[in-house]
């Protein structure tokens, strides 16, 4: 969950990893760091909090050669000394490290009983303290002697004083090369070498990579190994604001082509051979991935009558075997643990795999047999609204393709009615909710994991405290904590639930409950009887899911930004959550 950089070659390292570190805060953003060799030593600067106003002046280091990481915290508190990049006793070498060593604790006892002094809590320093003891002149040569020692997961660089090189090593952790002409580049993902190069490299789990400004050599097992070259078009407009305030509203608006251009990604032709004619399913995700599962169960078991099993990636593990032919892993980043092991479960019970994900060569991948790819392009909002958008659209194509009443005219339209969004009233709702402390979120049917997601939106860059309810669930409980300080929004559409949806809201607001209304337009009943009403067009239930989604994801935004949060970067969060 934190971020690496690494660049080697002929222009000054310290404003490249600056830059590359600012474009992968979303990953961790509590400390930051760089280093550079330099001739008897090191550069290094490090400080707890966000490298957003850190801009190093020419006169720090000509390096042409460093490594930095900005971090989410596992072991130790967000402070200075925690702070990566870490050094051995001799600040010789220098290491930054993604990922959690399962048992540094052991590792540490040893190497202080035979005398290292360590200046952090984190489990990462003791690498560098590893290498030190295996150093014989060659930094390669004590990777590979270190890595074996290494329990959990990890992508590393590493660099010696005085040199140029940078030593790699990933296993279970995501890392990438960036192949430039005289320069070479080392990133968490390919973000911040977006601008510099579009030539790819993606380690594979064992990989201990060589760099120099000239060179790469990838090496596993001690052998030298070749993996492919990958050329991805990529501009550095997709990881600009362009114009708006905030990633999130950015990556909003651009949910209705993302929508498009996933449901044209996926073809009768092009789907995975599990699923043509699967008989179950499981869906494993977590956070917003396990809310577009629960919108894939409702709609399949509607139309196609297939029976979906929906659980949450960390509670896996614990539930017996699932008796269903396929696993769908649904992961943004293709890096979450919990899905990426409740996939292998899978595996290794003889269950077809298939993931549905963001990020080309992410390690679900290469766990699954087969792989969706969402073509969101990249998020850099830590709260997911697009990648949540294209998740939904690959699995109502699935139902689509599966389907004997095709819904190719209602995808059609989806990305048109997803723009027609009624703002005044969301100002109005904004200004009921912002100083609230609670706010209940409820619907019925497919309406209720939907109404999941608004509310995780909500709490994740509100901080404030939202709930989603069943409407039928909330007078089992939670109709104590109903009173005119407890805003409810309510998703009242036409359809089976409606009339009870009516019932339920007149139940609420005869305890003096403000309630908010999703409802379709010119629906007067509904109107007279809320306190506000958020029209929506008229449309199909699949079309309403997706303008109820987009309405839920701007009410979020324009309270956070109402109470002034960082939306981007909310606190305690990180993009891509790579420990379990």
């Amino acid at each position: 969950m934190c971020g690496i950089v690494g660049y080697t070659g002929f222009k000054s390292a310290a404003p490249i990893l600056t830059d590359g570190l600012r474009k992968l805060e979303y990953r961790g953003y509590d400390s930051y760091g760089i280093v550079i060799p330099e001739r008897t030593g090191f550069f290094i600067h490090k400080a707890c909090g966000r490298i957003s106003g850190y801009i190093p002046s020419p006169e720090v280091s000509s390096g042409t050669c460093g490594i930095g990481h900005t971090r989410w915290a596992t072991h130790g508190d967000p402070s200075d000394e925690n702070a990566h990049p870490h050094t051995d006793c001799t600040n010789s070498i220098a290491i930054v490290h993604n990922g959690i060593i399962e048992n540094y604790s052991e590792l540490k006892r040893g190497l202080e009983k035979r005398g290292h002094v360590f200046r952090s809590e984190t489990d990462s320093e003791i690498i560098a303290h590893m290498l030190e003891e295996a150093y014989n002149g060659s930094l390669f040569s004590a990777m590979k002697q270190v890595i074996p020692y290494l329990t959990g997961s990890f992508a590393i660089l590493a660099v010696h004083a005085g040199d140029g090189e940078i030593v790699a090593a990933r296993f279970k952790s995501p890392l990438a090369l960036g192949i430039g002409d005289g320069e070479l580049f080392a990133g968490s993902d390919i973000t911040p070498m977006i601008g510099f190069t579009n030539r790819f490299i993606f380690l594979d789990d064992g990989d201990i990579a060589v760099i120099t400004p000239e060179t790469y050599v990838i090496y596993a097992d001690g052998i030298k190994v070749s993996r492919d070259i990958q050329q991805l078009d990529l501009s550095p407009d997709q990881v600009r604001k362009g114009g708006f305030p905030h990633f999130m509203l950015k990556e909003i608006y651009e949910g209705p082509d993302v929508f498009a251009d996933a449901i044209r990604s996926l073809t009768s032709e092009t789907l995975p051979e599990p699923i043509k004619d699967a008989g179950s399913f499981t869906v494993v995700g977590c956070g917003s991935s396990y809310h577009a599962g629960l919108i894939f169960k409702y709609l399949m078991e509607e139309a196609v009558a297939v029976p979906v099993r929906v659980e949450i990636g960390s509670e896996f593990k614990y539930a017996r075997t699932p008796l269903s032919e396929v696993i769908i892993g649904i992961s943004q980043s293709g890096e979450t643990a919990d899905t990426l092991a409740a996939l292998e479960k899978g595996r290794c019970h003889n269950h077809s795999t298939v993931a549905i994900t963001n990020v080309l060569n992410s390690s679900i991948t290469r766990m699954a047999e087969n792989t969706c790819f969402m073509h969101a392009g990249p998020e850099i909002s830590v709260a997911a609204t697009k990648s949540f958008i294209a998740q939904t659209g690959i699995l109502m194509q699935i139902i689509n393709i599966r389907s004997n009443e095709r819904y190719d005219e209602v995808l059609g339209r989806i990305s048109h009615l997803m723009q027609i969004v009624s703002l005044e009233p969301l100002t109005e709702a904004v200004n009921l909710c912002k100083d609230s402390l609670h706010i209940f979120f409820v619907g019925r049917g497919v309406m209720y994991p939907v109404m999941m997601e608004g509310a995780l939106k909500m709490k994740e860059i509100s901080y404030i405290h939202a709930e989603a309810y069943a409407a039928g669930e909330l007078k089992h409980g939670p109709f104590a904590l109903l009173g005119p300080e407890t805003p409810v929004i309510a998703v009242c559409l036409p359809g089976r639930t409606y009339h009870v949806m009516i019932s339920n809201i007149k139940e609420m607001k005869a305890r003096k409950t403000p309630v908010i209304a999703i409802g379709e337009e010119n629906d007067t009943e509904l109107s007279d009887i809320v306190d506000i009403m958020i029209p929506v067009p008229g449309a199909h239930l699949w079309q309403h899911v997706l303008q109820v989604t987009v309405l839920l994801q701007l009410f979020a935004y324009h309270t956070a930004a109402a109470l002034g949060r960082d939306i981007d970067k909310p606190r305690n969060l990180a993009k891509s959550v790579t420990v379990e």
